[in-house]
């Protein structure tokens, strides 16, 4: 028997002050069996720096043909595309063509992701940020995952401090351009 996802949620008290957002958000994230938590975790860091009106989780896995988050305008044109983890050239690069603005958020080691877009079309490569966070972030943040969780996250000049169920962390925002 298959086994189903699992339903984490997130109590997050977001302070956006690179980019003036103050939010509170509860947030109910799917983790299918084959995700890992530092991908997850990805994706909810993400989320919350991207947020903006029309933002949300795909379907995940299930839904091959989006992206682990996206943003919609109110016509439901997509706006932006934004990718988690390694994905491949040609999915950035059909992404990045369907969208206003593309965006890979990782938690692997972002030389080695962008080394396999090397000599790969990609449309507006120049334009996409590859984000990342300080080696050990995720994986730390991950360890102290919950399936009920209350989150602080403080962002001021491109720096991140979280605390997570009673945990602090704190990190780096690095950012390269995919090609």
């Amino acid at each position: 028997m298959a086994l189903g996802a699992t339903i984490h949620t997130f109590d997050v008290q977001l302070a956006d002050v690179d980019r003036g957002r103050y939010e509170s958000l509860t947030l109910r994230m799917a983790r299918h069996p084959s995700e890992t938590d530092a991908f997850m975790v990805t994706r909810l860091l993400a989320y919350c720096l991207e947020y903006e009106e029309g933002i949300a989780f795909s379907e995940g896995i299930a839904a091959t043909d989006q992206p682990a988050v996206l943003v919609r305008d109110d016509t439901g044109r997509l706006i932006a595309w934004i990718e988690i983890g390694a994905p491949d050239a040609e999915r950035l690069h059909r992404g990045a063509k369907l969208a206003d603005r593309a965006a890979v958020y990782t938690h692997r080691d972002p030389s080695k992701v962008a080394a396999a877009w090397t000599g790969k079309r990609i449309h507006r490569a120049e334009e996409i940020p590859l984000v990342s966070f300080d080696p050990g972030f995720v994986d730390d943040v991950a360890s102290v995952l919950e399936r009920r969780n209350a989150m602080t996250l403080s962002i001021t000049e491109r720096h991140a401090y979280l605390e997570l169920n009673g945990s602090s962390f704190d990190t780096a925002i690095h950012e390269q351009v995919v090609g």
